[in-house]
Order: C-alpha cells, then sequence, then structure tokens
C-alpha cells in the first residue's frame, strides 16, 4: 500500500515537471511581437536607445537601461548590451555623412578622390583612391564616389602624359618647316629641330657681298690710279719744289686699304669676305 502511494506520488510529479517545462517552451515560442524570450518565458522588450540591464519576473517587468556613449540600439530589444559605433577613418578614406547617436549607427561616405568599394544602408563600409592613369593613358571617366576612374590607352600617333581627358596628335615636324628629331611615343610628342644652314641661301646673300667688296675696291684702285696720274703730269718748277719740299715730311712706306662684308646666317653661320690694296 505505501509502495502505491509512491509510485502515484512520483508520476503526478513527473507530470507536473513536464507540464512545467512544455509550458515555459510553448510560452517562449509564443512570444508576442514586443516580448522577447527568456528562460522564466517572455519579457517586455526595451525601446530603442536602450538595452536589457535585468531581465522580468514573475513579479518586475524588464529593467531597461540607456546605451552609453559610442554604442546604439536601433529597434526594440531584448539584448543586454548596445551595438559599438562604427568608425569614419579618414585613413582609410572616410568621414561620417551622419554621427552616432544612442538610436543609429554612424552612416559613412567617401572622401574626395575615393570611391566607395563597399556601400551599406546608405553609406560606405569600404574606399578605395581614385585610380591615377599613367602616362600614356587619358581619362577616359573621372572617378566618382561609386566608381573609380576609367585610364584607356592612346592608339598609335597620339599621346598623354595621363593628366587629359583626351591623346593629342603627334606634331608632324614637316608640315611646321622642321626637321624630325626624335619620334614620338604614347607619352610624349615628337621632337622638332632647325633645319641644318641652306647652302642656297647662303650664296644668294655671299656672292651679291662679294660684289659689292670688289666694286669698292675698283673704286679705290680707280682713285688712287686717277691721284698718281695727276701727280704724273708735267709741272711748273716752283710746284715741283714745293711738292719735294713737302714730300720730306711725308713717311716712307706704302699705303694699304682694306675692305671686309661680313654676312650672317641664322644667327650661327657667318662669312666674311676681306679685300686689300697696297699702294
Amino acid at each position: 500500500m505505501l509502495f502505491f502511494n509512491l509510485e502515484f506520488i512520483f508520476k503526478i510529479y513527473l507530470l507536473l515537471f513536464h507540464i512545467y517545462f512544455i509550458d515555459n517552451a510553448t510560452a517562449s515560442a509564443n512570444c508576442r511581437p514586443a516580448e522577447y524570450s527568456t528562460e522564466e518565458g517572455c519579457c517586455p522588450t526595451c525601446p530603442p536607445g536602450m538595452y536589457v540591464s535585468r531581465h522580468c519576473t514573475e513579479f518586475t517587468s524588464t529593467s531597461c537601461a540607456s546605451c552609453t556613449e559610442g554604442t546604439f540600439q536601433d529597434g526594440d530589444n531584448g539584448r543586454e548590451q548596445c551595438f559599438s559605433c562604427k568608425h569614419c577613418d579618414a585613413g582609410l578614406g572616410l568621414k561620417a555623412k551622419k554621427s552616432c547617436s544612442s538610436t543609429s549607427d554612424a552612416v559613412c561616405e567617401v572622401l574626395d578622390e575615393f570611391f566607395c568599394s563597399d556601400s551599406n544602408r546608405g553609406g560606405c563600409r569600404a574606399a578605395q583612391r581614385h585610380t591615377v592613369c599613367s602616362p600614356g593613358q587619358y581619362i577616359g571617366q573621372r572617378g566618382t564616389a561609386d566608381k573609380d576612374t576609367e585610364c584607356p590607352h592612346c592608339t598609335d600617333g597620339t599621346f598623354s602624359d595621363g593628366t587629359s581627358s583626351s591623346c593629342q596628335n603627334h606634331t608632324k615636324c614637316e608640315s611646321v618647316g622642321l626637321k624630325l628629331m626624335r619620334p614620338g611615343t604614347d607619352s610624349t610628342d615628337s621632337e622638332c629641330g632647325e633645319h641644318g644652314p641652306h647652302a642656297g641661301l647662303v650664296a644668294g646673300i655671299v656672292i651679291p657681298g662679294v660684289i659689292l667688296v670688289m666694286a669698292l675696291m675698283a673704286l679705290i684702285i680707280a682713285i688712287i690710279h686717277r691721284k698718281n696720274k695727276r701727280e704724273s703730269t708735267p709741272q711748273s718748277k716752283i710746284e715741283i719744289q714745293s711738292k719735294e719740299l713737302s714730300q720730306d715730311y711725308r713717311p716712307t712706306g706704302s699705303v694699304c686699304v682694306c675692305v671686309c662684308v661680313c654676312v650672317c646666317v641664322c644667327v650661327c653661320v657667318c662669312v666674311c669676305v676681306c679685300v686689300c690694296v697696297c699702294v
């Protein structure tokens, strides 16, 4: 009889224990939208900007506390701590678009010369610096906050130093009256230089110069010859004695006359012609 009573009591205990846990599990699975599940059942959630400092009990409601600076909760929750705010690191090309508050995380955007490589919720989580076009390339499309710079290569016969929005044609030296010194590349223009002295041009200037010199010399010779001829004509005795007296004070020797003409072409080429006559 005693054994029967103990067995009955044990079965009742198991039944109550089973009912208790089944009810709690069912209650946890059926918490209402404004509640969260705990080992004790369902508890009211904390509002945005706050976290659970103590769960509810049979006799008390949930205790909530405000998020500390640098943390946030952006919705109703049953969490025992707030989330850490995002840091917009300038060293990674980011700056704050919206500061963090107790109810929302910070929103980052890219700095100038950067583009976002990982966006999230209207903000940016990672950024990269815009590509700088190299010599031989041109800026096909400038970078934006969402896209990198496009740098196509220059085609044959054109060049760019990488800073222009298009490639330029190589200069055709012959078309501007110059000589090609070095062909252009995809990053540099053709190098042009002056042509060498033109023989025809030099001859066209020097020959008239020589003729002018010869004409001057002929004139000088004619003047000297005429003077000598006048001196050789018969004169009166008094004139001869006067000349002989005056010639005693003249220095002996011949007289030389030189005429030089110099012609310069393009500053760097000069031709000089000199003619001397002594009498």
